[in-house]
């Protein structure tokens, strides 16, 4: 792989536009490299000549150092004579360092372009890099005043009838564990005449930053050398306590109720006991192991950009033979990015401190779950993949030849079998194909670079790939048309026409087995994943108990568009439970308790979404939030009113559900293209889009919104009796609800597509974990 794709590959994508514009530079230095050769053709060289002149320049490179055994003044020493450029720091506004390059010989045009824009992008690089490491030491504060905190809470859960000052005894005794410290500069070993009790008085933690920025630090161990550390030791004082406030309580719809009841009063004090030391612990582990990621990419970062640089130089010594690179790496070397090493220093130090707080001093089981192992494809996903596929497909031939062997489809208990086992069955297809849907999502979002295991806030290591997704997929559509086919088959075969009633419990048998694959404890079948989608849809749920979150409304908005895979689930309950599955009969439709919840199923989806937009408002004081609810508030109205014509048929049920969808259509129209997709902006510079776009093909985007309102108005055909002749009612349902999927996923692409960028542009490439604890300075500092 070249190394420009190279570098494209390994870029932070929310970082992208932060980076060493490479492919720019590369594309400055053929411009170089073609006015050399012009030139050289201008003097009456022939081109075979030029190309030959060029090669020279090429190989002759690798040994240019080697005859030069003079250093420059710039790099080194040396004579200003030997030098073509002097690069130079220039303190602009806010105090930024720029750098600009000097010619001390004559310069083409090219040549001037080229060092222009490098000194942009060289400028660019390192302040951005020197702002996000002045954010990482502002961190590095924080968790310091954290793990003070921690250990306090350590020590008084471990010692409960300890006096909160540490007088007496006790400070002299921690005092000795500091002295032994100071003569270790590997760990800390406890006295091994401690009783058990006392032995969390050896947890002590210099800080994240470097000793000289900790003293003022509670928790750290700060030790005068002079007089044996005896006088200014500063052990993680129990006094800490007394300014803390826990902010680790889970957050469930018991605690939401009890907040809001209990709104300005002081019941979040730290409790003394190990369940709250047990959730800080967890909740502060989790934030060690984001802000080590983020030090690693900046790291990264910096390598990538630095290395860039270099290749971009010595890319132009190549062309010209200048001999340039020297003197602006140089001065890339005494440059913060080039010289800094306070995030290679803190990286050691948040090693270590999760080492020894978090993994019981075991290195290995800490760098474990500091850098997780990147996911690997396995080959056995792809085998199993194809497996099934092919199963899949072979079962799909039969079930037609079977159809137009037999003649079902001219077959007397047609009508019964549309009406009582076809919408048991479709229960399947909606599943498989949103299953199939999100599986080409993955696949394009990771073309495209989109970053949706962030955005989503999976688990470094546990997100689903598209061939997991697609294997997933494929395996319920062979159990699916393995079932029908058994159906089939057993109802046809004069043997087992007998076995009415087994054959009528295979569709209850499949959707059993699925819900005991989906909710199985053991470590099989992806069950990080399984048990994040329960979480999830538990959250949809309850809302307006929990805090939004991106996952959570995505989620519930790909529910909206599963309005008949829960009718379908209805359906079940009343054919097993109430109706004559044995004789293939029900009477559903002619109670009142089913039409009831014919009801509500449908409007659960649209009103978990509608709380949702309203718990946002309540907190983020976000208006647009309100339109949003507005228009779920719309959506079901217009569910209820096509649900009341579908149910009475009346002339005037049927104008008002016409207008009712049609209002709701065009919001939800609107709101898709203009606010989800953030699309048809007057003045942007793609015309009618957006200023930033990942497809380069901007038609794309023109033929989505012409399908997103075609698809969209699909759903009328409830209200407006579109009928085919060949179709059952049924099926024609089925066939609309799995066109509201198809838009769903073409939805769900743009959707991520428009938050990825929004994050892009802010730079926002890691989660923000919240704090176990807050002192109180902290939240009357955010008060005022």
């Amino acid at each position: 792989m070249k190394y420009g794709k190279e570098y494209l590959s390994q870029m932070l994508p929310e970082w992208k536009e932060a980076y060493l514009d490479y492919t720019h530079l590369k594309t400055l230095l053929k411009d170089i490299l073609r006015f050399k050769q012009k030139e050289g053709e201008h003097k009456g060289q022939t081109q075979q000549e030029s190309l030959v002149r060029d090669l020279t320049f090429y190989r002759s490179f690798s040994g240019l150092h080697k005859r030069k055994s003079h250093d420059f003044k710039y790099g080194g020493g040396g004579d200003i004579e030997d030098q073509f450029i002097v690069v130079k720091e220039v303190k602009g506004a806010n105090s930024n360092v720029k750098y600009e390059t000097n010619f001390l010989e004559d310069a083409t045009d090219q040549e001037v372009v080229f060092f222009n824009t490098l000194d942009y992008e060289f400028s660019k690089v390192d302040k951005f890099y020197k702002d996000r490491v002045e954010e990482v030491m502002n961190e590095v504060l924080l968790l310091n005043k954290q793990m003070d905190a921690l250990i306090a809470l350590r020590i008084k859960v471990e010692n409960p009838n300890l006096d909160m000052s540490l007088s007496g005894a006790v400070r002299e005794l921690v005092a000795d564990v500091a002295n032994l410290a100071a003569t270790s500069t590997v760990s800390n070993p406890s006295p091994p005449r401690m009783p058990r009790k006392e032995q969390m008085f050896v947890i002590q933690e210099t800080g994240l930053a470097d000793e000289e920025d900790s003293e003022g630090s509670n928790g750290g161990v700060d030790v005068d050398k002079s007089n044996g550390g005896s006088d200014n030791f500063k052990p993680a004082h129990l006094e800490i306590l007394e300014h803390v406030k826990i902010n680790n309580e889970p957050e469930t719809p018991k605690s939401t109720i009890k907040a809001m009841l209990l709104k300005g009063s002081k019941d979040k004090k730290l409790k003394f006991n190990r369940k709250q030391l047990k959730r800080a612990e967890e909740q502060l582990k989790q934030v060690f192991i984001e802000f080590h990621w983020k030090l690693r990419q900046l790291k990264h970062y910096s390598f990538m950009n630095l290395k860039a640089l270099s290749k971009a130089m010595k890319k132009y010594d190549k062309i010209t033979l200048r001999g340039a690179s020297k003197s602006y790496l140089w001065a890339v070397d005494n440059s913060y990015i080039g010289s800094s090493d306070e995030i290679t220093a803190v990286l050691e130090r948040v090693e270590t401190t999760f080492v020894k707080h978090f993994c019981d001093s075991n290195r290995r089981k800490g760098m474990k779950s500091l850098r997780p192992t990147a996911k690997k494809a396995k080959h056995k996903t792809t085998f199993f993949l194809g497996y099934f596929a092919g199963c899949t497909t072979a079962l799909l031939v039969a079930l037609v030849l079977v159809i137009n062997a037999r003649k079902l489809v001219h077959k007397e208990g047609r009508t019964q079998y549309m009406e009582n086992i076809f919408p048991l069955y479709s229960l399947f297809a909606f599943i498989i194909l949103h299953m199939l849907m999100y599986a080409v999502n993955i696949y394009f979002w990771r073309c495209y670079r989109v970053n949706y295991p962030f955005i989503f806030g999976f688990k470094q290591g546990t997100e689903l790939g598209y061939r997991e997704v697609f294997l997933l997929s494929a395996g319920l559509t062979l159990l699916s048309l393995a079932g029908v086919l058994a159906n089939l088959d057993m109802e046809m075969d004069p043997g087992t026409q007998s076995y009415q009633t087994v054959t009528e419990l295979v569709p209850l048998g499949l959707v059993t087995l699925v819900l005991a694959i989906a909710f199985c404890p053991f470590n099989s079948i992806y069950r990080s994943g399984r048990f994040f989608f329960i979480k999830s849809i538990w959250r949809c749920i309850c809302a307006p108990f929990y805090k939004v979150t991106l996952i959570d409304f995505f989620l519930a908005d790909q529910l909206t568009s599963q309005v008949q895979a829960f009718r379908s689930l209805e359906f079940y309950i009343c054919y097993y439970v109430w109706g004559d599955f044995r004789k293939r009969q029900n009477s559903c439709r002619q109670s009142a308790i089913y039409n009831s919840f014919y009801f509500i199923v449908a409007v659960l989806p649209y009103w978990s979404r509608l709380l949702q937009c309203l718990r946002r408002w309540v907190e983020e004081k976000d208006v647009s939030q309100v339109y949003n609810g507005l228009k779920y508030l719309l959506t079901i109205i217009a569910v209820l009113m096509r649900t009341a014509y579908d149910l009475e048929k009346g002339t005037s049920w049927r104008a008002v559900a016409i207008i009712s969808s049609a209002i709701a259509a065009i919001m939800s129209t609107y709101w898709d293209i203009v606010k989800d997709w953030g699309l048809l902006q007057r003045h942007s510079k793609n015309p009618w889009l957006r200023d930033k776009l990942l497809i380069s093909h901007t038609s794309v985007y023109f033929i989505a919104m012409v399908l997103d309102v075609i698809l969209r108005l699909a759903w009328l055909q409830s209200v407006v009796n579109f009928n085919v002749p060949l179709l059952h009612r049924t099926a024609l349902t089925t066939i609309v609800a799995c066109l509201e999927i198809l838009r769903r996923g073409m939805w769900n692409f743009f959707r991520l597509e428009n938050e990825h960028l929004n994050n892009v542009g802010k730079f926002r490439a890691f989660k923000s974990v919240p704090l176990p604890f807050n002192y109180y300075d902290e939240d009357s500092s955010k008060d005022d």
